[in-house]
């Protein structure tokens, strides 16, 4: 209970002043006159005064409201390693009693984990968010348990109360990290990237330990293991060997005592590219589709193309100047024995024995494929004939026997049931043309007028199929290498728009980059897009079913997770990685490997707890950084102003505040009392002065 004692005027201030001036000039001439008349009415006009200032006596109802005390508990995922997680609880237990026991005190308990994405530890986040839930005027003191790691220490908002800082962790602590710097996001083929590897110890690490091993691992093989010093730079040159996307991963095992090994490894992630496609195109006899492989190619700025024409056969002799039909010599030697293996796809457009190139470059041309290369086989009549290029010795490794037999009749090139899961023919229907308009079912493209009827080698796939359901073109694998051949050399009939064409542009794009083995191509394929936490998960095969994929987690375990299948030969899924880091997914034979996020997040860059990334703020509120390993302290209250932490002990601030329960007012000099004062005394001097008088 509380009173106050309030002025509430009847009328303007200035009025009350008026009258008052006035009454004192009355007052003081009735003291030169009349002495003693003149002090009553110098009370009578004090009393029509005080009455016009109206004064009243105010009282109020105080309930008092305890104070706050703000515990900011950190369970990010450097606060779960080692027996941070125990000291964290025994810590926010001990606390609880203890605030617990002070006499009008309440507890605030906000506790935060990682932020989105990779942003560490928002600790100053969380607190300005507790604050603004709370008034500021009950705040007595802020309490954070944490191992000190803060990433969002510039948004500390304003305290109106002492902050202290309970560590987590121990003095011996030590761990031990790999860094990777200079990791570009794309690598040419072939030539040496440098990546800067370190590994260093931070905290109180042993002595005598000079170097670490380090393992090497790229898209999931075996690790090639390796000796670095630590705190040291170490660069690194690595060459990609496969385009698309090449997943490196460094990793260092667990010392011992070390903290953690969370942040012993990193994961790279460098899309190989092609600097250039290097083809070489042979052209055989001369006809209306030999510049459909040269345009393709040409159009293509990627490519480098090496092109060939046969224009006269050696037994051919009219006199014609050699000179005059060709700008340089055709370099068979140069091309087909010592610089092969510098071209990526080699291609024969309707090319047939002329004693140009013997059967020892023929062979080579095998050896070139079984080493890797690719050979794509374009013919036409002449490859059932007696100097067809299948009977040198490059026969062995082309995917069709041909039967001599050349089938002069309009077919319309069809999908094969294996087709509509090959990648190089898979969706070709959606390229449909416009002919015939009334055609039903299957892709509407233009016709073919012939087509050379071959016999597929046993291990050959036919894609596309033509006359009485005739393959139409061939894919196998011979060795590393890849062999297409296709049985027509109508293509260009689409080319042209002959009855509304076809897809003839994106069927030999595709064809040849799966020659050159282009990773989107694969036919026997498992690979993960990520978005964000989210993995779509894509298997494609050619194969009527697949199993489940089974997904290796960071931490080591496992999970099964069901594809369902979207198009012919092609599987996915949606799913979302529990955490961050590096994921291994493995379907019967077929693996792959993808990163969420980085392999050591933000949390593990630095894992040795401190107090100096909070020691600014804290000693600014006049606060205290007490090591959990030395004992809860004891919480004591003491003065705004003054020195809140001391040796076993941190401080908090009582505000005394409180909620008004009820307020009454009461006048002092009500208006009609003034008056009949003022009457009164006004009587009194006249009486007084009238007497005298007599």
């Amino acid at each position: 209970m509380t009173g106050t004692l309030l002025f509430d005027p009847l009328v303007p201030l200035w009025v009350i002043a008026v009258i008052g001036v006035a009454s004192a000039a009355a007052v003081g001439l009735g003291l030169w006159r009349s002495p003693k008349g003149a002090i009553l009415r110098a009370l009578a006009a004090l009393a029509i005064l005080g009455a016009m200032l109206n004064p009243s006596y105010q009282q109020e109802q105080r309930e008092p409201l305890a104070d706050i005390v703000i515990a900011i508990v950190d369970d990010s995922a450097s606060q779960k390693i080692a027996d941070r997680p125990a000291q964290t609880e025994a810590a926010f237990a001990a606390l609880t009693a203890s605030v617990a026991a002070l006499p009008n005190t309440e507890l605030r308990v906000v506790r935060f984990g990682d932020g989105e994405g990779d942003s560490g530890s928002l600790a100053m986040t969380a607190l300005a968010n507790a604050l603004a839930d709370e008034p500021a005027g009950r705040i007595a003191g802020v309490v954070m348990i944490s191992d000190g790691r803060i990433h969002d220490i510039e948004r500390l908002p304003p305290l109106p109360a002492p902050m202290h800082l309970l560590l987590s962790g121990h003095s011996t602590d030590w761990d031990r990290r790999l860094v990777v710097r200079n990791a570009p996001a794309f690598a040419i083929l072939g030539e040496p990237v440098t990546l800067t590897l370190r590994i260093e110890d931070q905290g109180d690490a042993p002595q005598g330990d000079l170097t670490a091993p380090l393992a090497i691992s790229i898209d999931g093989a075996a690790p090639l293991l390796f000796d670095l010093p630590i705190g040291q730079d170490v660069d690194l040159p690595i060459t990609l060997d496969h385009g698309g996307m090449n997943v490196l991963q460094f990793s260092t095992p667990m010392a011992a005592m070390e903290l953690t090994d969370r942040n012993n490894s990193a994961v790279v992630q460098i899309n190989g590219v092609r600097d250039r496609l290097r083809v070489l195109l042979v052209s055989g006899e001369p006809y209306p589709g030999e510049r459909t492989w040269r345009n393709l190619l040409k159009s293509d700025s990627a490519v480098d193309l090496v092109h060939f024409t046969i224009l006269r056969p050696p037994e051919k002799q009219d006199g014609v100047p050699v000179d005059e039909l060709a700008l340089i010599a055709f370099p068979t030697r140069e091309l087909f024995l010592e610089k092969i293996d510098d071209f990526d796809l080699i291609i024969f457009d309707r090319y047939e024995r002329r004693g140009i190139l013997p059967d020892a470059y023929f062979q080579n041309i095998a050896d070139y494929v079984r080493r890797g290369g690719g050979l794509l086989v374009a013919s036409g009549p002449e490859y059932g004939s007696a100097d067809s290029i299948y009977r040198s010795s490059l026969g062995a490794v082309l995917p069709g026997i041909p039967t001599a037999r050349v089938v002069e009749r309009a077919f319309q090139p069809q999908i094969s049931d294996l087709g509509s899961r090959h990648p190089v023919s898979e969706g070709l229907d959606d390229y449909a043309g416009e002919w015939p308009p009334e055609t039903e079912g299957g892709p509407t493209w233009g016709r073919w007028l012939r087509q050379i009827d071959v016999t597929p080698a046993p291990s050959a796939t036919a894609v596309l199929n033509g006359q009485d359901d005739r393959p139409l073109l061939l894919l196998d694998r011979v060795g590393d290498g890849r062999v297409a051949l296709l049985t027509s050399d109508q293509a260009w009939l689409w080319d042209r728009g002959y009855e509304g064409g076809g897809p003839q542009l994106e069927l030999l794009r595709r064809l040849a980059h799966w020659l050159m083995k282009e990773p989107e191509l694969e036919e026997e394929s498992l690979w993960a897009e990520p978005t964000g936490q989210t993995l779509r998960i894509i298997r494609r095969t050619l194969e009527e079913s697949i199993g489940d994929v089974t997904v290796t987690l960071p931490d080591g375990s496992t999970q099964t997770v069901t594809l369902s299948q979207v198009s012919p030969g092609r599987y996915e899924t949606l799913w979302t990685g529990p955490q961050i880091g590096f994921y291994r997914l493995a379907e019967g034979d077929l693996t792959a490997v993808i990163a969420l996020g980085p392999a050591a997040p933000k949390e593990f860059e630095q894992t040795i707890a401190t107090g100096e990334v909070l020691d600014q703020a804290v000693s600014d509120t006049l606060g205290g950084i007490v090591a959990i390993e030395d004992g809860m302290p004891d919480i004591r209250a003491v003065r705004a102003g003054r020195p809140a932490a001391g040796r076993g002990w941190i401080g908090i601030t009582p505000r005394g505040a409180y909620r008004t329960a009820d307020v009454s007012t009461t006048s002092l000099i009500p208006a009609w009392l003034g008056l009949m004062v003022a009457a009164l005394l006004i009587l009194g001097a006249w009486l007084r002065e009238g007497r005298r008088a007599r």
